[in-house]
């Protein structure tokens, strides 16, 4: 029946353009000594409570491989008390359990909002999954890990809800763009793997923001700057030198594990969050055996203007329909 339904929706994607408008732009705590009680304990994540069992409706996939206007509900849901912890869910009222995509968007920790991801949230639901697009609480209102925390906090509710939103919540990926992307890699390689997560998408993730540290430096472009300054006002407005538990808690690479998902990130060959970034975390991965795929684009394209890039949205959504619809 999986399989079917992947058939179909990797069919309708080659008639759908993902367009978004998102902001340029975040694992567990070090699984290393020195680092602060608060950062070490690694608590069993939210999002491993088992939801209730349901029975697994008859339907033939088959039978609504895309949905109509009229199949797609909209609600937006509070996975917490926080004004910016709320997410949309896009659900189908009829066929069989949809897996989820959720959407993370960009706007360099500090900015950015859900209502930017709309169009992407759209074009995915038409493809026939559930989509969770979520906002977070910004590095204004809280310091990491708060971002990841509201993350699984979010994943946690709408595997709760599955079925309630038709959904089946032992199949989800992540797309994350830039700061984004960040958040969504941090999720992924969290304590030894989240239950039901298959994938991790980053279109130019923020790897390594001590490499951004770093780049931002003497020399830096306004882009690189600007990083530098977000990933330290992220880090509760401290350098590395002057926390450097924090920011070992940002480094996504440091955090890899056997049980983390397997990934996909996207960067233009020349942007200001290089390759090199995401190649730091493929070695790591490399280590546990767990795989990952780098795209390279050529070009300074970033986030939002990168994912329009011909040939993109479409390797991403190939991606993802073979993670969701992969028996591993």
């Amino acid at each position: 029946m999986r399989k079917a339904v992947g058939a179909a929706i990797g069919a309708g994607a080659l008639a759908l353009v993902a367009i978004l408008f998102v902001f340029p732009g975040q694992k567990a705590a070090p699984k290393k000594a020195g680092t602060p009680a608060a950062a070490a304990t690694k608590p069993t994540p939210a999002a491993s409570r088992t939801p209730t069992p349901t029975p697994t409706p008859t339907l033939s996939p088959v039978a609504h491989p895309l949905a109509s206007a009229s199949d797609i509900r909209v609600r937006t849901v509070a996975y917490g008390d926080g004004a910016r912890q709320r997410m949309d869910v896009w659900w189908h009222t009829k066929g069989p359990r949809r897996p989820v995509v959720f959407v993370i968007h960009g706007g360099w920790w500090s900015g950015g909002d859900k209502k930017t991801m709309t169009t992407v949230s759209r074009s995915y639901a038409r493809l026939g999954y559930t989509v969770v697009n979520l906002d977070y609480r910004l590095s204004g209102d809280a310091p990491w890990p708060a971002q990841r925390t509201d993350t699984i906090a979010a994943i946690t509710t709408a595997r709760e809800r599955a079925t309630k939103y038709n959904t089946d919540p032992d199949r989800y990926v992540l797309v994350g763009f830039s700061a984004g992307g960040h958040i969504a890699a941090a999720v992924g390689t969290y304590g030894d793997g989240l239950p039901g997560l298959r994938g991790v998408v980053g279109v130019s993730p923020v790897i390594s923001p001590l490499t951004s540290y770093a780049d931002g430096g003497t020399g830096g472009s306004f882009e690189q700057r600007k990083l530098r300054r977000t990933a330290t006002a992220l880090a509760g407005g401290c350098a590395p030198s002057e926390c450097p538990d924090v920011w070992a808690s940002m480094e996504v690479a440091d955090h890899a594990s056997a049980g983390d998902a397997p990934m996909l990130d996207v960067h233009s060959k020349d942007e200001f969050v290089p390759p090199y970034q995401s190649e730091l975390l493929q070695q790591a991965l490399k280590t546990y055996g767990v795989p990952m795929s780098i795209k390279v684009m050529p070009g300074t394209q970033h986030s939002a203007p990168l994912y329009r890039e011909k040939g993109v949205a479409k390797a991403v959504e190939d991606w993802i329909t073979a993670r969701l619809e992969s028996d591993k």
